[in-house]
C-alpha cells in the first residue's frame, strides 16, 4: 500500500514520497503565545500527532518539529508591566503543553522557541536582500521587506493571483514598495519594550512572523524537508510567505504542504478574535481526556469540526464500548474454548491501514475498530477463544497507533471516585451473590434492579460477576 496525502500546493491528492525513507522530516507551525489555548488548538496539534504516529508505524524514524512563537505583535501587546512578555510567554507556553499532553499528543523531535534563532532569521534575509528579494526601508525605520513582485511563484501555495491579495497589515506601508510586501524585520519602536529588541546589519528591531519558521524549519531539519503542517487558517498570509521567502533564499523548503480543518461554532470559524472559543483547559475539566482525544480525532483531519455537547456524548459513548470489550477480552483470557492454542502478534487490519494509508482517514479507521470489537464481543458470547484473542490483540494494536492507550488518567479526585463507586458496587455485588445463593430470588432481582437504575450493567461470567457504565 502507498500512503497518500492531500498536498495544499497542489491541491490533490499525492503518493507520499520521502526524501529519506529512514528519517521522515516534518514541521509543523505550533502556538503563538499571547493567551491560552482554545479546543481549535489542541484539534490542530491532535491532526498531526495522528500523521506522526502513522509515519512512525509506516517509517520507523519520524523527526518532528513543532515551534514556539514567542515574539510577536500580539504578546507584546498583551505584556503587562506585572508580566512582561517574555513572562507571559514562557506561563502561555506551558499551558500549551499542558493541554497537548493531557490528550495524549506526543512531545514534539524539538520544541524551538523564536528568540533562540534570530542569528538564522538574519541570515535568510541577508540572503534575500543579496538575491534581490528583499530591501530595507528607506525611510531610514529599520523595517525589511519581501519584494512579492521579484518572486513570480508568489501565490502558488494558496493559488492566488497577486493583484488579487489584500495589502500585508504587518508593518508600516510607508516605506513599502508594494502593498503586498511582507516584514522580514521590523525596526525598533519607542513604545516597545528595549528587551524585545535585537541588533541587526538594518538597524535594532526584531523579526518579522514569518520569517521565524523558514529559519527554525531549516536550522532544525535542513534546507528542504518532508512535510510542513499547519492550520488551514495558516495558509495565508503565513505559510504563502513562509514558501516565498525560503524559496527565493534558495532553498528546496517543504515538499508537501499538510492543512488541518478547523473547529467551528454554528458555522464559524474558532478563534479569539472573534470571541466565540472554548478554551482547551474548560473542556479538560469537564470531559475525560480520551474522550476529547476520540471526539477531535473521529472527524477527517482536512474537514470542518462543529463541537457540539452531543460530539462529547459520542465520544464517550463510542470509547465505552472499545473500553468495555477490552476489559471483557481480558477478564475472560483463559476461560474460553480453544484459548492459548494460537499465539497472536498484535497486528492491524488490513482495512485499517488502508483507511490511514488513505489521506490519514481516521473516520473510516475507526468504523474498522469498532467492527472488530463487536466481532470480539461476539466471539466472547460464542465461547470462541480463538478469535476473542485475535480480536483483542487488533484493538490493541489499532488503539495503539490512534494514541488512545496513552493518555493520563483523570485526576487523584476522579481516581478517588472511581475507588468508591467500585467498592459500593462489589458490596451490591457480593449481596446479590449471598441473596442468589439463599435463592432469596426477590432480593436479587431487587438488587440487581437497583444497579440497573443506576445506569450500571452486570455481566455473571464463569469467573465472576462484573461491571461497567452503560455507554
Amino acid at each position: 500500500m502507498t500512503l497518500r496525502l492531500y498536498d495544499t500546493r497542489a491541491a490533490a491528492l499525492r503518493d507520499f514520497v520521502p526524501l529519506d525513507p529512514e528519517n521522515i522530516t516534518m514541521y509543523v507551525c505550533g502556538p503563538t503565545v499571547q493567551s491560552g489555548p482554545h479546543i481549535g488548538h489542541v484539534r490542530a496539534a491532535l491532526s498531526f500527532d495522528l500523521l506522526r504516529r502513522w509515519l512512525t508505524h509506516r517509517y520507523g524514524r519520524v523527526t518532528f518539529v513543532r515551534n514556539v512563537t514567542d515574539i510577536d505583535d500580539k504578546t507584546l501587546a498583551n505584556a503587562t508591566a506585572e508580566e512582561p512578555w517574555w513572562a507571559l510567554a514562557y506561563r502561555i507556553e506551558q499551558e500549551f503543553t499542558a493541554a497537548y499532553a493531557a490528550v495524549g499528543i506526543l512531545p514534539p523531535t524539538y520544541e524551538p522557541r523564536a528568540t533562540a534563532s534570530v542569528p538564522q532569521m538574519q541570515e535568510i534575509v541577508a540572503t534575500l536582500i543579496d538575491r534581490g528579494h528583499a530591501y530595507p526601508a528607506p525611510d531610514g525605520s529599520g523595517d525589511v521587506y519581501f519584494d512579492v513582485r521579484s518572486w513570480p511563484e508568489y501565490g502558488s501555495l494558496t493559488h492566488q493571483s497577486l493583484d488579487a491579495m489584500e495589502p500585508a497589515e504587518d508593518a508600516d506601508p510607508r516605506g513599502k514598495r508594494n502593498p503586498q510586501d511582507f516584514a522580514l524585520w521590523k525596526g525598533a519602536k519607542a513604545e516597545e519594550p528595549a528587551d524585545a529588541v535585537w541588533r541587526s546589519p538594518w538597524g535594532a528591531g526584531r523579526p518579522g512572523w514569518h520569517i521565524e519558521c523558514s529559519a527554525m524549519a531549516k536550522r532544525y531539519l535542513g534546507a528542504e524537508f518532508d512535510i510542513h503542517g499547519g492550520g488551514l487558517d495558516l495558509r495565508f498570509p503565513h505559510h504563502e510567505n513562509e514558501l516565498a521567502q525560503s524559496t527565493a533564499a534558495g532553498d528546496g523548503f517543504a515538499q508537501y504542504w499538510v492543512h488541518n480543518g478547523l473547529v467551528t461554532v454554528g458555522g464559524q470559524k474558532m478563534s479569539k478574535s472573534l470571541g466565540n472559543f472554548t478554551l482547551a483547559a474548560d473542556v479538560l475539566a469537564a470531559h475525560d481526556p480520551q474522550v476529547v482525544r476520540y471526539a477531535l480525532a473521529a472527524a477527517h483531519y482536512r474537514s470542518s469540526l462543529d463541537l457540539t455537547e452531543s460530539s462529547w456524548a459520542e465520544a464517550e459513548a463510542a470509547l465505552g464500548r472499545i473500553r468495555t470489550f477490552l476489559e471483557r477480552a481480558e477478564r475472560s483470557r483463559g476461560s474460553l474454548s480453544g484459548d492459548g492454542t494460537v499465539t497472536y502478534i498484535p497486528t492491524l487490519p488490513e482495512e485499517f491501514a488502508r483507511a490511514m494509508d488513505d489521506d490519514l482517514g481516521v473516520p473510516q479507521a475507526l468504523a474498522v475498530l469498532h467492527e472488530r470489537v463487536r466481532a470480539g464481543n461476539q466471539a466472547i458470547d460464542e465461547d470462541d477463544g480463538a478469535a476473542a484473542e485475535q480480536a483483542l490483540h487488533q484493538v490493541r494494536a489499532m488503539v495503539g497507533v490512534l494514541g488512545l492507550d496513552d493518555v493520563p488518567g483523570g485526576t487523584e479526585s476522579e481516581g478517588a471516585t472511581a475507588s468508591a463507586l467500585d467498592a459500593l458496587v462489589q458490596t451490591m455485588i457480593t449481596q446479590r451473590a449471598q441473596a442468589r445463593a439463599d435463592k432469596d430470588w426477590a432480593a436479587a432481582d431487587r438488587i440487581r434492579d437497583a444497579i440497573a437504575a443506576a445506569g450500571i450493567t452486570l455481566e455473571d461470567t464463569p469467573a465472576g460477576t462484573h461491571w461497567s457504565i452503560d455507554g
